[in-house]
This record gives C-alpha cells, sequence and structure tokens, in this order.
C-alpha cells in the first residue's frame, strides 16, 4: 500500500494509488480503534434498546433477554464488517454501521400479540422476508436514478429531524415509567454533555475536535458518576466469555400472515438503508451508483436473515452514525470495520457490554442533540444546491418535510389506517422518502401538464430596472458584462422608462411571472437589454462585479437589503 497523503495532527493516513475515494483511507490502528470506539458509543443505547423491548414483550426472563442483547451486538458487528469491507456483490463498502432496526419494532410487537405466535414466529417472519428482500435488491438499486439532490436533501434532513426526539428522550432519561423521568438532573447532566462536546469542538487541536463525541461521553458519564446517577453493579457478574448460541430459542417457525407483515417491514428497511447509503455518499463526497446500492442492500437482508439464527433481529444502517461521519470528518470505511470488530468482541465478552451499557441515557442524549443535529444540517447544505427557481422544487421539499414530521409531532395520526399502511407511514424518514420521490417523478421526470408558469408557492418576484431610475438596486445586485444581475445571477431587465410603469402593473397584477415574458409586452418592439448596449459607466480593470450605477441614477437602493 503507497502512501498519497501527508503526515498530519491525526498521525499517518494513507489511500492506496489504486484507489481515489476517501473512504478508502487507512488510519493507524489506534487511532481506527479509537473513532471505533466512538462509533459503538454513539448506537450503543439504541442498538440495545430494540432486543430488551422484545424479550420483554415476549415474556423473557432478564438473563433470557440478555441473550437478544448479545447476540444483537455479535450479529451487528459481522453485519458491519460485511457492509464496510465487503465481499463480492455484498457490501456497499461505506462506513456504515448496521445494527437492530427500529423500523420492525411495532410489526415484531404485533406478531407477539397474535394467537399462539411466540418468538420463533417473530424469527421465522424474519428469515423469509429477508430471503425476499436479499431478491428484490437489484431492484432497489435502480431507484438512484430517482434521487437527485432535491430528494437526497429531504431525506437526509428528515433523517435528522425525526431523530430528534429520541435524543430528547434519551435526555430525560430513556425510560418514561422512571421515576426521575424528565427530572432536571437528567436534562442538566444531557445539557452538560452537550456542553462538553463543544467544548471539545472549539479547541485548537484537530485530534480533541475529532474525539468529541468520545470525550463528551467520557466526560458526562464521569459527572454522572460523580453525582451518583450511574450504575456499575453489574459488570463483572456472569461468564467473561460467553459465545451466542445458535438456535437458542428454538426453531423459527413460519406463519404466512406474519411473513407478509414483516415484508412490509423490510421494504421499508431496504428504503432506509438505500438512503443511508446515498446520505454516506453524499457526506464524504464518493460516488453512489446503482451497483453499489444494490450490494448494500444484499448486505443488509443476508445479515438480517442470518440475524434469528443467533437470536437477533432485521438489520439496517444506523442514521446516527452517518451524523457522527458528518460531524467528524472521518470518511475511512476502516473506522466502521473496526466499530464492528468492537461489537463482535462486545457480543463474546458480556463484561465489556457491561461496561458500556453503563453509560447514562441522559449522556446518551446529549450526545444525540449534536449528532442528530447534524444530519439535519448536512441534509440543509444539500438543499442549498437545489434550483427553486421555473420549477416546483419548492414544492417538493416542503411537503414531503412536512409528511416526515406528521408522525413525529402525532404519533397517533394514522392509527385509524391499516395495519400495513401504519408499518409504512409511522416513520417519519420513510415517508419523507417515499413523498419526495412521488413529487419528483410527478412534477420533474413526468414533464407533461406541467404548467409553463411557475407555482405562486415557488415563483420568485419578478424585479425590472429602468435607465433613470435604479431605486430599485438591492445589495448583491452587481453590474456584469453589461447587464444586471442579482445576488443569484439572474439577470434584471431593463425596461424603457416609457414602458416601465406598464410591465410594472403586469407583474403586481399576476401577468407577468417570469423574465421571459417581458418582451411579449414591449408592444413597440423595443427589446429588453440583452440587446440594449448598457447605459452605465464600464468596470473598472480588475473589479468584476463591481456595479457601476448610469451617470445620473439613483445608487441608494444597493445599500438596502431585501
Amino acid at each position: 500500500m503507497s502512501e498519497t497523503t501527508p503526515r498530519s495532527a491525526r498521525g499517518r493516513r494513507t489511500i492506496p494509488r489504486s484507489s481515489d475515494r476517501p473512504e478508502d483511507e487507512w488510519l493507524p490502528v489506534s487511532r481506527l480503534a479509537t473513532f471505533g470506539l466512538q462509533h459503538v458509543l454513539t448506537m450503543y443505547g439504541g442498538l440495545i434498546a430494540v432486543p430488551l423491548i422484545i424479550g420483554g414483550a415476549a415474556g423473557l426472563s432478564p438473563e433470557r433477554s440478555a441473550l437478544l442483547v448479545t447476540a444483537s451486538l455479535f450479529v451487528g458487528g459481522l453485519a458491519t464488517l460485511l457492509q464496510s469491507i465487503g465481499v463480492p456483490f455484498l457490501g456497499s463498502r461505506l462506513p456504515l454501521v448496521q445494527g437492530v432496526s427500529f423500523a420492525a419494532v411495532s410489526t415484531m410487537l404485533a406478531i407477539l400479540a397474535g394467537p399462539g405466535n411466540d418468538l420463533t414466529t417473530v424469527f421465522g417472519s424474519i428469515i423469509a422476508a429477508s430471503a425476499i428482500g436479499f431478491v428484490v435488491a437489484p431492484f432497489f438499486a435502480r431507484i438512484i436514478r430517482f434521487f437527485p439532490p432535491v430528494v437526497t436533501g429531504v431525506v437526509i434532513t428528515s433523517i435528522g429531524l425525526t431523530l430528534v426526539p429520541v435524543a430528547a428522550d434519551w435526555a430525560m432519561g430513556g425510560d418514561a415509567e422512571a421515576g426521575d423521568y424528565g427530572s432536571p438532573a437528567n436534562i442538566a447532566l444531557a445539557f452538560g454533555t452537550l456542553a462538553i462536546i463543544l467544548l471539545f469542538s472549539k479547541v485548537g487541536s484537530a485530534t480533541l475536535s475529532r474525539l468529541s463525541i468520545l470525550l463528551g461521553l467520557i466526560g458526562g458519564t464521569a459527572v454522572a458518576a460523580a453525582l451518583g446517577m450511574a450504575d456499575f453493579g453489574d459488570i463483572g457478574s456472569g461468564a467473561p466469555v460467553a459465545v451466542p448460541e445458535v438456535l437458542a430459542f428454538g426453531m423459527p417457525t413460519f406463519d404466512v400472515a406474519s411473513i407478509i407483515s414483516m415484508t412490509i417491514v423490510i421494504l421499508v428497511i431496504k428504503t432506509e438503508t438505500a438512503a443511508d447509503i446515498i446520505a454516506v455518499g453524499e457526506i464524504i463526497g464518493t460516488p453512489v451508483d446503482r451497483r453499489r446500492i444494490a450490494d448494500g442492500l444484499r448486505a443488509d437482508m443476508l445479515s438480517s436473515a442470518a440475524a434469528p439464527l443467533f437470536g437477533s433481529f432485521t438489520q439496517s444502517a444506523f442514521a446516527q452514525n452517518v451524523g457522527l461521519v458528518a460531524l467528524t470528518g472521518v470518511k475511512s470505511r476502516f473506522v466502521v470495520a473496526g466499530s464492528g470488530a468492537i461489537m463482535v468482541s462486545l457480543g463474546l465478552m458480556p463484561i465489556l457490554g457491561q461496561v458500556i451499557s453503563a453509560i447514562p441515557m441522559p449522556v446518551l442524549g446529549g450526545a444525540g442533540v449534536v449528532l442528530f443535529g447534524t444530519v439535519t444540517g448536512s441534509g440543509i447544505r444539500n438543499l442549498r444546491s437545489v434550483s427553486y427557481e421555473g420549477n416546483m422544487n419548492l414544492i417538493i421539499v416542503s411537503v414531503s418535510l412536512a409528511f416526515a414530521m406528521i408522525p413525529v409531532v402525532k404519533e397517533d395520526f394514522y392509527d385509524a389506517f391499516p395495519a400495513w399502511f401504519q408499518t409504512i407511514f409511522h416513520s417519519g424518514i420513510s415517508s419523507a422518502a417515499i413523498m419526495a420521490v412521488l413529487l419528483n417523478l410527478l412534477f420533474n421526470e413526468l414533464s407533461a401538464g406541467n404548467s409553463r408558469d411557475p407555482s405562486v408557492f415557488a415563483a420568485k418576484p419578478v424585479r425590472v430596472l429602468s435607465p433613470t431610475d435604479l431605486r430599485d438596486l438591492r445589495e448583491g445586485d452587481v453590474f456584469l458584462d453589461g447587464r444586471f444581475v442579482d445576488c443569484d445571477g439572474e439577470e434584471i431587465p431593463l425596461i424603457p422608462d416609457d414602458k416601465l410603469d406598464e410591465v410594472r402593473e403586469k407583474i403586481e397584477c399576476g401577468e407577468i411571472t417570469d423574465t421571459s415574458q417581458i418582451p411579449l409586452v414591449l408592444a413597440d418592439g423595443e427589446q429588453p437589454q440583452q440587446d440594449q448596449e448598457a447605459p452605465a459607466s464600464p468596470q473598472r480593470p480588475g473589479s468584476p462585479g463591481t456595479v457601476a450605477a448610469p451617470e445620473g441614477g439613483n445608487v441608494a437602493g444597493l445599500r438596502r437589503r431585501r
């Protein structure tokens, strides 16, 4: 392996000469382990929550529920290794951490509530549905062309927005039945952790800044221990090493109705994983094509199909770890592979899992505020590159984000709908992804029937100037190459004085909604500014973009904000 990048504050980093992809960067083993542990700590709370919930619903004893937790760590680690390192036809080879998906929780609970069903029925439905998902993975890879920036920006933004309530729940204590849930002490601990993270993000050291999440978790846990808010009593109990037992809960059973319900969930999980693959590709600046998505989805489905054999559940990429990649700027997939190795170790060595599980939920909540907020910010940054002029992209973004927030702000909104509908649209991420894709198809792909004029919701107010009246100039307007243009680079037409009142009247009454319509109202055949000689003074050499007003013109408007 040849070194192609210089020594930096993070130590020696190398990328193979055969690759120009940032995710192939190799860091020293110590760095891989440190950053990998930070990923594990970030998603640990969410990783163990699902097996604990399902174990309780299935009536398992604490000891048996612990087997589900151990299995989820073990399988999540193997799935992460497969996704990040990859083998032919399996794995996206991107920095994506895999773990138990929350999307299947409600369906698994519904299956357990069915007559005659138990945990083996859940496992059977996951195996069968994941096998179906594996077969149709290449079809899902074809959705890449339907994920332009207007769609990916919406999806990334909705991932962050819909995860904010998770961070808030963690900050309050994570257990709504606990007596101290939402107490000032819990919330103060979360904010204290947040403050530590921001402090280390502020310091001049690049290494400390990149490790701010890990240091914040350590610092927050130390504060919690000093205040008696952390419990380390279970550390060291049980066997030091325990390999997850295959089929520890019995042979899976296959129920048709349960399989159908779980297949719907699998489709949702595939949608979310595809969105995460595209999102992390956008964040680290690497190409993501349909082949890469198909390989990632196949790895996702294979991991999900194998998980029940060890006592775990459906696997998917964790969105919060996508946020960590954006926040730290560490793009190496081998860092995430290190996370997978750590998770496998935790699954084999319960004592290590016990140490990490001792981190109080409010501490994780403080870190979640930064992580999930960063995901939202990454999505907004993507949406900045989208053009909103002369199209319906503003409607696509607005409606899709509204759909993402409906189940977040009103959890019972879809309670009267069929279970399959609830399964899909109760996820804000799935809701946003589906609506963004459909609306993009409606307005941008299927152009037949679209109005020539932009929607009133998306239209930008038309602006014009006259040679002797420049009062409408605004901050950001420039005179360039003989034309006035605004801060978005769009030309501001120069209208003859005798036509100015007529044009402005038509703009106010809605007859003119785009500058391209202005020549039509110049009845005397006079052409707009692009065919006239500029009445302004020429620009000074070396000063492109400097406004030069016509002699006698009023330039007071230059200093007024919009």
